[in-house]
């Protein structure tokens, strides 16, 4: 969507102005505190309704971790499905030079984390190394982990444990499909969307050699980011960096003058200056990421600052627990039941306002369990956590499907 004719340096300085967790949080603060004024057209907020939202977290969160150590929220998580070690499986086959192995666990974490949208309710991967049938972000995770493994996003069969342009560029939905075992007893949602997107993440990398490096890998945000001998980072810095780098990747039609503008959408009641009025961005994947990235760079002896730079992530678990839990309500119970398009002013509401509202649950949760951000940032109160608790909540009341249903592109939800 293109709003006006603003000049190429004003389209580029709004797009910046727009990629960061700072800015996720204003925007959806602001739609937080018009539906508290009872001024949404899509939804009523409960607020004597936080406090059951956060005993929920907390009950799940002491289920999860019982001895209070919570990792942060990542896909490295997934990674770990069943109860599965394969990062150290792996660990013989990986360089031993810290760098280089840095660059191998950034590789396959972007990709992975770019594959991660919504796999849909009937999907399921076999892994075949255990046996364990995995499903959702679960057997996302193991399946682009084994795609990895099998030199899938290489270009040179000599070296299959690293992703590159020429790999990328060659990915066809039907190269994906089989390696995510798709078939008619088994669909996966918006495959032509992830292989579409894989394609322009090759691209970029290819376009960039100065931050890439000459074969274009995802792993050269780890020389950009502390090539230089630098001992500490900031989480912002790795989103950043992110958006900035990345943001060519993302097909959404949402611009600002020539400037791609990624996950985020239109809603008129927000406000802002010049170009950025009326745009509440979220960057869900690249935060996703962004949360993912920071253990390859804690593992290479980096110490990560302000986690609690980056928001909570604006999907379905968190907002269903939301929903589920009565601290939003619809304003007409029949959208339930409507099939919603990712930019439509409902769906965008309800992202901003769980963005919003999983900063007031964090306090809530950090305050009963007697912590606080700096022993458990919000990437943890999300791990423990906010995020499971939707999906238990889901699976009780739904059968696992959420609340409100959105068409999937592959690349957002």
């Amino acid at each position: 969507m293109v709003t006006g004719t603003p000049t190429r340096e004003d389209a580029a300085a709004a797009a910046a102005a727009l990629r960061s967790g700072a800015a996720v949080r204003e925007r959806s603060r602001q739609l937080l505190e018009r539906a508290r004024a009872g001024r949404s057209a899509w939804f009523a907020i409960h607020d004597d309704a936080l406090e059951s939202a956060a005993e929920e977290v907390i009950e799940t969160t002491r289920e999860r971790y019982p001895n209070g150590d919570i990792p942060f929220h990542s896909r490295w998580r997934h990674f770990e499905a069943g109860g599965v070690d394969r990062l150290n499986a792996l660990a013989p086959a990986l360089p031993a030079d810290t760098a280089e192995r840095s660059r191998a666990l950034i590789d396959v974490v972007v990709v992975s984390v770019l594959l991660d949208a919504g796999a849909g309710p009937d999907w399921r991967y076999l892994e075949p190394t255990t046996g364990h049938t995995l499903t959702r972000s679960e057997g996302l995770g193991v399946a682009s982990w084994d795609a990895f493994r099998a030199g899938l996003f290489s270009a040179d069969p000599a070296v299959p444990l690293r992703v590159d342009a020429d790999g990328l560029r060659s990915i066809s939905p039907e190269a994906l499909e089989a390696a995510f075992q798709v078939g008619e007893d088994n669909p996966l949602t918006g495959t032509a969307g992830r292989a579409e997107l894989l394609r322009r993440l090759g691209e970029t990398l290819a376009d960039a050699p100065d931050v890439f490096g000459p074969v274009g890998r995802p792993g050269g945000l780890f020389d950009l980011l502390v090539g230089d001998g630098r001992t500490s980072l900031a989480a912002p810095e790795i989103l950043a960096a992110v958006l900035t780098h990345l943001a060519p990747i993302w097909p959404s039609d949402n611009r600002i003058g020539d400037e791609p503008l990624g996950d985020c959408w239109r809603h008129d009641a927000v406000a802002g200056t010049g170009a950025t009025a009326g745009w509440v961005p979220f960057h869900k994947l690249s935060q996703w990421l962004t949360y993912s990235l920071l253990e390859p760079f804690i593992w290479a002896g980096v110490q990560i600052t302000d986690v609690d730079g980056l928001t909570g992530l604006p999907e379905y678990r968190n907002g269903g627990l939301l929903l589920d839990t009565g601290v939003l309500t619809l304003r007409d119970d029949a959208w339930a039941d409507v099939e919603w398009e990712v930019g439509d002013p409902l769906i965008v509401e309800w992202r901003a306002l769980t963005v919003a509202l999983l900063d007031e649950i964090a306090d809530l949760v950090r305050a009963r369990l007697h912590a606080d951000p700096r022993s458990m940032p919000l990437a943890c109160v999300l791990e423990g956590g906010t995020w499971a608790a939707g999906r238990k909540l889901a699976t009780r009341l739904r059968h696992g499907l959420p609340p409100l249903t959105i068409r999937s592109t592959g690349t957002v939800f």
